[in-house]
């Protein structure tokens, strides 16, 4: 893989239940925290259509009514396996479905409640957007 040149904008994808319960991974491109699906946007796709396509790719779940949480920088934090400029734009949705087929970037996953997922050792950047959620502020 080449050296990165420019900040690469990825999506986070806040998936929810019918039972309003959040989907969590382990992923050990994040040792030690729980993370939500997502990744780089595609050369011509719009962040929308990147979160529908991450949640399916890595999740297996069919995704709807997205609304936009927030944006992060994520600057070499060494909370990845990579040193990596990223810029997420995270998105909360919901799905129909609780049968979640992973890819290979993640090992585990589970569905909990937004104040249970607060109890747990998440990413900073996955807690800010969870703390963003019960806080309300979605477009």
């Amino acid at each position: 893989m080449t050296e990165q040149q420019f900040p690469e904008p990825t999506v986070g994808v806040f998936i929810f239940n019918q039972q309003g319960k959040l989907l969590l991974l382990q992923s050990h491109k994040w040792p030690g925290a729980y993370v939500v699906p997502g990744g780089h946007v595609e050369l011509g796709e719009r962040l929308e259509e990147a979160a529908v396509r991450e949640a399916k790719e890595e999740t297996g779940l069919d995704v709807y009514d997205l609304k936009f949480i927030n944006f992060q920088e994520f600057v070499y934090d060494p909370s990845f396996w990579k040193k990596r400029h990223f810029i997420f734009f995270d998105y909360a949705c919901k799905t129909n479905s609780l049968t979640v087929t992973l890819n290979d970037e993640a090992e585990e996953h589970l569905w909990v409640t937004l104040d249970a997922a607060l109890r747990l050792p998440l990413d900073s950047y996955t807690r800010i957007s969870v703390e963003k959620i019960i806080a309300g502020n979605l477009s």
